[in-house]
């Protein structure tokens, strides 16, 4: 089932704050991930923001509520929504988090971690199957922050999420904060994560900041992204060639021009990547 899905280049997180400025700047941003939930109703003015924003941007979907993880049945409501929205915006591709995130009805609006265990493994990777059925496309799968670990765990992280995306045949989203604040929390090599994926797997790239707590990090999204990241950032291109890559804030947003000034950093740093791809 893999896909051939297309090399995106540089895009950022389409935030309500920035609507206005998209539409009226037409912004250096090669295009835009959505937020899936804040979109999947019927009419008001998200959604023809968001339709609008597609007429001149490839556009991806980015849900937060799939819970792939939960031992909950798959909320098939929520997924014919998915599809239906996906039918309308025509996404280059969706994605969602390796995580749970409630059981028996109750949702804790949080992206919980799972066991690295090969019963978990299994259990995410035959949900993940009827997710694809459904949508009749491939998903990505998001590695999320934590902090807290099981002790039934038998693998590490990047060896539980190759299983599941060699087994489901599903793609990745490689946050790579996400990597150095896991890493920084539970003191293993963040390159040793970037080594241990599988590379044919990896379609997309998050680049965010975080709050550092001394003895812990927090995965904020409310800051820019810190040197430590840029440069795993690098390594990651290093093993990856270029892969499309978004900035993601939620909180203490600022001007758009802000953003597409960072996301200039990374367009520098993945540059000798691409015209790598564009001689080969």
């Amino acid at each position: 089932m893999q896909e051939n899905l297309p090399f995106l280049g540089f895009g950022l997180g389409l935030r309500t704050e920035h609507y206005n400025a998209i539409l009226a700047s037409k912004p250096d941003v090669d295009w835009f991930e959505a937020l899936s939930e804040n979109y999947m109703i019927p009419g008001g003015k998200p959604l023809d923001f968001l339709t609008k924003i597609r007429e001149n941007y490839p556009v991806v979907m980015h849900g937060v509520s799939l819970s792939i993880g939960s031992t909950a049945p798959i909320d098939k409501n929520y997924l014919r929504e998915l599809r239906k929205l996906a039918d309308r915006v025509e996404p280059a591709w969706i994605s969602d988090h390796l995580c749970w995130t409630g059981v028996h009805g109750q949702n804790m609006h949080d992206l919980l971690p799972l066991p690295y265990t090969e019963e978990a493994a299994k259990h995410v990777a035959e949900r993940v199957k009827i997710v694809q059925d459904f949508l009749g496309r491939q998903i990505l799968l998001e590695n999320v922050s934590s902090y807290a670990s099981y002790i039934d765990s038998s693998m590490t992280e990047w060896e539980f999420i190759s299983q599941i995306s060699n087994e489901a045949d599903c793609l990745l989203l490689l946050d790579v904060n996400n990597i150095y604040v896991s890493s920084y929390n539970h003191n293993f090599d963040a390159k040793a994560f970037i080594d241990g994926v599988p590379a044919q797997r990896v379609q997309q790239i998050h680049l965010a900041g975080h709050q550092n707590n001394g003895d812990y990090i927090i995965d904020t999204h409310d800051a820019p992204v810190i040197d430590p990241v840029w440069d795993l950032y690098a390594q990651a291109l290093s093993r990856f060639g270029p892969v499309s890559t978004m900035i993601e804030r939620d909180d203490h947003i600022p001007e758009l021009e802000i953003l597409v000034q960072e996301l200039q950093i990374a367009r520098d740093i993945a540059k000798p990547y691409l015209v790598q791809r564009q001689s080969a």
